[in-house]
């Protein structure tokens, strides 16, 4: 593997700002892995655990500055938004923390002999153990929250697992200053820095999957990447778990009573949510199906003059940007496609934003207008006008898995009346999240959250956002018989250590 050079690159011009580093070769990541490896032992101690991801969020916010800064030189995502990120990656660390201390994670059970069960119930103790090293993919849109000290490196941490993140070759920059300053953390605990090894380049990325140490792969990115290194994982001597977010169209269903409640609220929120980010997000609603006739009409005109007045803005790369503009040409192209506010290119370095429209009979059938089902990267969305609930349910029949799906109700519906339950259960096989009368972007870190979604949303059943998103990188192990003074603290009868847990068919906490 040839080593190249890594370049901080300006979005907003294109032009190399400053040599990062090189591309990592096959024996550099072998061995930052072997580092990650060998620094598992000290991860055991949970409180040393939680300690460390709390101190990793007081450092990154002491450098705040100066990461935003770095962040908007690489990214132009703009001060204010990068803020709000950088402190809900603090927040995201902090919370594993929490998850850490509480031990709930670990979801012990013991169960006692019983001879008197059908079929004899022997001693039997069950708990989860860390995976190993964790391959960490970082994402382009989200510098922070999805990158180095992102969810998947949070809660991968927080399950006692070291982790080797692929820099994105979009923030090499900051992905560096970032994983500085969890090792700095690190080493206030005694942790080796090798628990955070960061790699750049293509190449580096491949070998990393493949590397015999590795355990598991968590993914954020496009469709064609996420499979290629999916396969690579299922591939291996030893296949690997690969939870990867690789593509998402989510879906929005409006219903003709709820647009002609309120065509013009829904058609600004529409646009506010599919033109927020400059169209970058994950989640952003990427097809809308809206009836027609003469509220569908409102709400277009609605969406029309919200999308008409959105500025410009840059994307994270020139390669973002020309296959947006190009995307965005081939499918205006197709018959029966309009434009009421043409997307597309900006001036040299930036892209405007707008929507296509197009009959949602032209979705209903495989054909050329099937390009309309994929996701176009940007500030776009199709709307398609359904002159029936058929039609709509037709094309909901179409659509591969998603992150989100979306239904807009009437006040009426909302409250039980019409076809609002019927439209959740069509929605429901489509999505890891179903949201009513609200928008898809903005994924709160919380418990009950589920950040995920049947292929090609994600790779696995699992959640990236949320407390359950420490699940992916645990194992369960059950000890039978066992003699009490070879038993992990964990598993045994006194609960040194205070932990929730299920005892002899009773929970504990």
């Amino acid at each position: 593997m040839a080593a190249a050079p890594v370049w901080s690159v300006d979005p907003r011009t294109g032009k190399q700002r400053e040599q990062v580093a090189v591309e990592a070769t096959a024996q550099e990541v072998d061995t930052a892995v072997r580092a990650a490896h060998a620094a598992r032992g000290a991860l055991a101690d949970r409180t040393v655990r939680s300690a460390f991801l709390r101190t990793a969020a007081e450092l990154l916010e002491g450098a705040k500055d100066h990461l935003v800064e770095a962040a908007d030189a690489e990214t132009a995502l703009g001060p204010v938004r990068l803020t709000g990120e950088l402190a809900r990656t603090c927040y995201q660390l902090r919370a594993f923390a929490d998850i850490v201390d509480e031990g709930a994670f670990l979801d012990v059970v013991i169960n006692h002999p019983d001879a008197t069960a059908t079929p004899p119930i022997p001693d039997l103790r069950r708990y989860k153990v860390p995976l190993g090293v964790v391959a960490v993919y970082s994402a382009s849109n989200f510098p922070f929250a999805f990158s180095v000290a992102g969810g998947d490196t949070a809660s991968a941490l927080a399950a006692g697992c070291p982790v080797v993140v692929k820099a994105h070759p979009d923030h090499p920059a900051l992905s560096e200053f970032v994983a500085a300053t969890l090792r700095r953390a690190a080493e206030q605990h005694d942790i080796p820095k090798g628990v955070v090894g960061l790699v750049h380049g293509f190449e580096a990325g491949v070998e990393l999957v493949k590397h015999p140490l590795v355990t598991a792969a968590g993914f954020t990115g496009s469709v064609r990447g996420g499979r290629a290194l999916f396969d690579a994982a299922a591939a291996r001597p030893v296949p690997i778990p690969f939870h990867g977010e690789l593509g998402s169209l989510n879906p929005v269903v409006i219903t003709e009573a709820a647009a002609a409640e309120r065509a013009e609220t829904i058609g600004t929120g529409l646009a506010g949510s599919m033109t927020m980010g400059v169209g970058q997000f994950c989640v952003k609603p990427g097809l809308v199906l809206a009836p027609t006739g003469a509220a569908g009409d409102r709400l277009v005109k609605s969406l029309t003059d919200a999308v008409s007045n959105t500025d410009a803005g840059v994307l994270l790369d020139h390669r973002m940007r020309d296959n947006f503009v190009a995307g965005v040409a081939e499918r205006a192209e197709l018959p029966d496609v309009d434009a009421p506010v043409t997307p597309g290119a900006g001036s040299e370095h930036t892209v405007s934003p707008g929507f296509l429209t197009v009959p949602a009979r032209r979705l209903a059938a495989e054909g050329e207008h099937d390009l309309l089902l994929e996701e176009c990267f940007g500030p776009i969305t199709v709307v398609a006008r359904y002159e029936d609930d058929s039609e709509a349910g037709a094309v909901l029949s179409r659509l591969p898995g998603n992150l989100t799906a979306t239904v807009h109700l009437s006040s009426e519906e909302a409250e039980g009346q019409g076809r609002g339950a019927e439209i959740l259960a069509e929605l429901t096989p489509l999505a890891g999240r179903v949201l009513v009368n609200g928008w898809p972007t903005g994924v709160a870190v919380a418990p009950a959250q589920h950040h995920g979604g049947p292929y090609p949303a994600t790779t696995s059943t699992s959640t990236s956002v949320g407390g359950t998103a420490i699940e992916r990188w645990l194992r369960p192990v059950a000890y039978q018989n066992a003699p009490e003074a070879l038993l992990p603290a964990e598993l045994r009868d006194d609960n040194p250590l205070g932990l929730p847990r299920r005892f002899n068919g009773r929970l504990e906490r």
